[in-house]
């Protein structure tokens, strides 16, 4: 197995992690366009036993290029077991940022080096479609409201000044994964962004977010579902009023 390359900027080196399910199609685009847009990154596709032969595809790119590596799942666990699977990988393997990206295109690679540039100066960098800068490009209106809609009750809910606290496409600093307890994260879906952000917040790292443009797959099915959507709803309603607990209790001790 190739070791990560050493670099000098402070971030390196880089692996960003690709969780895959049935995405044959899209896989290879995505690690070319990576592959020309930061010739010395690494990634790493986590497989959850995709039917449609995403996983022997991804072998095959290993197998012709030592930047690009493979795990393989027996099930579908979701997309934050995925992750926390694909960062244990890299934090053994000493990588200093590790970045998730989605397979399907919606993350553009060419977006990357602003990300990783930014992370320069903080923690956490996010690839955001709400701050000025950002966009969304061939999304369904519903999907659009949806999307700002659950990241607006997500900052009320924790108080988290984050604009795009769902967002997947974001660097992080290997100290932060460190710190953070993962084998404590539950949450499958995309609630495990917000999830995450939470606990990078809450342990006192820097975040910024990036504007970056999120384009649409052209190519499969969305992964988004009822339960992903109920799971985030239940899920944070539930932190924010934890969190708002303990805010209380604090000022109740100072006053």
């Amino acid at each position: 197995m190739a070791q990560a390359p050493r670099g000098a900027r402070g971030i390196e080196p880089v692996l960003v992690v690709i969780p895959t399910y049935n995405e044959r199609e899209n896989l290879r685009p995505i690690v070319e366009r990576l592959n020309k847009a930061l010739p010395d990154v690494h990634a790493l596709i986590v497989d959850d036993g995709s039917p449609d032969g995403t996983g022997e595809l991804a072998d095959e790119l290993a197998e012709a290029d030592e930047r690009v590596h493979v795990m393989h799942r027996t099930e579908k666990a979701g997309l934050g077991a995925a992750y926390i699977a694909g960062f244990r990988w890299g934090l053994a393997r000493d990588y200093v940022t590790i970045v998730e990206m989605d397979a399907d295109g919606s993350h553009a690679p060419e977006d990357l080096p602003r990300l990783l540039d930014a992370l320069g100066d903080t923690d956490l960098a996010i690839g955001s479609r709400y701050v000025p800068g950002g966009s969304v490009v061939n999304w369904p209106k519903n999907r659009e409201f949806l999307s700002r809609g659950a990241n607006l009750y997500s900052r009320l809910a924790l108080g988290v000044k984050v604009n795009d606290i769902t967002a997947g496409f974001r660097a992080y600093r290997r100290q932060v994964l460190e710190k953070l307890a993962l084998d404590e994260v539950a949450s499958h879906g995309y609630c495990f962004q917000i999830d995450l952000t939470l606990r990078t917040a809450e342990a006192g790292f820097e975040i910024v977010e990036v504007p970056i443009t999120f384009t649409e797959r052209e190519i499969g099915e969305s992964k988004m579902s009822g339960s992903i959507i109920q799971e985030a709803f239940l899920r944070v309603g539930s932190w924010g009023v934890k969190r708002r607990w303990k805010q209380l209790r604090r000022l109740l001790k100072l006053s």
